[in-house]
């Protein structure tokens, strides 16, 4: 069962706001995440505490202030958007299911995960740390 859009509506808006697509049906992340050129950042969102306590916040933070980013910024929703988001799944495999997690892609491959375990119990800052680097390796 899906939660209310309600309670999900201020979580997605956090990241649409600063320029995330919501990728909402499965037709949308196969367009998506099939492109072979460019950069994609996609954050699997969640209503979990450490989405909302670092997760989110991690990946503004890297979004903000000078150097590389990623050419394309796209989000499904765990728990909400169930098929769009086992769509997505199929292009971060090997990794297991994980929400929260990031996915960085270049040209269609992907080169950088940061997994639920990877966000628990760290800081926004190593997370955006992370993603500066990426992005920095990568975009």
């Amino acid at each position: 069962m899906a939660y209310p859009e309600m309670l999900v509506a201020p979580m997605r808006q956090q990241l649409e706001s600063v320029g995330f697509t919501s990728l909402m049906n499965t037709n949308e992340v196969e367009t998506a995440l099939s492109k072979k050129e460019g950069t994609q950042l996609l954050v699997f969102n969640s209503v979990c505490g450490c989405a909302a306590g670092t997760a989110r916040p991690g990946v503004l933070a890297s979004l903000a202030g000078e150097g590389k980013k990623p050419a394309e910024l796209l989000t499904v929703f765990a728990g909400q958007e169930a098929e769009a988001v086992a769509k997505a799944r199929e292009f971060t495999l090997p990794y297991p299911p994980s929400s929260p997690s990031i996915a960085l892609f270049k040209d269609g491959n992907l080169v950088h995960f940061i997994e639920r375990h990877n966000i628990e119990g760290r800081s926004a800052e190593m997370i955006a740390g992370s993603l500066k680097a990426a992005y920095e390796e990568f975009c």
